[in-house]
């Protein structure tokens, strides 16, 4: 039996991250997707583990042999999720979890149509400002950007199948795997 191909998406901050790794902890029959980026390694960071570490040539080969469900730039790299690995995971009989950005999320959704989207929520706009701001990894202009972002990305809600809201991560786990075993077994 084949897979399904979930796209988890929402706004920087939310805690996507943190979501996913705990969805796999919980369920054996999930595989999340790799991504492919022109930048390089960072100390530690394994190719095919971390991401697929390409060349710009191999990059837009990839872009011209349409061998990505989605791609964009960000930062002067360029990163996307290449097609085949998803497809070799759910022939296998995974489901997998592509953990992306919004706008990317919306290529997939289109690309895929048998693919389920979940939008994760913060509990409040507040709690996005003070999640963004206890990294403390980043300037007051990047996280106002990455607010108003937020907001734009929030008016993309009804293009996805399911939102959950992740007041407390167990919760959102709890809720997400629900999703996901109703899904499994279903006919497209």
């Amino acid at each position: 039996m084949k897979g399904k191909a979930y796209v988890i998406a929402g706004p920087s901050g939310v805690g996507k991250g943190t979501v996913v790794k705990e969805l796999l902890k919980r369920d054996d029959k999930l595989s999340v997707s790799i991504s492919a980026t022109t930048r390089q390694p960072r100390e530690g960071e394994i190719d095919g583990v971390n991401y697929y570490f390409v060349s710009f040539d191999q990059f837009e080969e990839l872009v011209e042999n349409d061998g990505f469900l989605e791609h964009a730039c960000y930062v002067d790299n360029f990163y996307g999720t290449p097609v085949q690995p998803v497809m070799d995971k759910l022939e296998q009989g995974f489901d997998v979890i592509l953990e992306i950005e919004v706008q990317g999320a919306m290529q997939v959704l289109e690309k895929m149509p048998g693919s389920k989207g979940i939008f994760l929520l913060p509990p409040s706009f507040a709690e996005l400002e003070k999640r963004l701001r206890g990294r403390g990894t980043e300037s007051d202009d990047s996280i106002m950007q990455r607010l108003e972002t937020a907001a734009t990305e929030l008016g993309c809600i009804n293009m996805f199948d399911y939102y959950v809201v992740n007041d407390k991560v167990e919760h959102a786990v709890d809720t997400i795997l629900d999703i996901i075993v109703s899904n499994r077994g279903e006919e497209e």
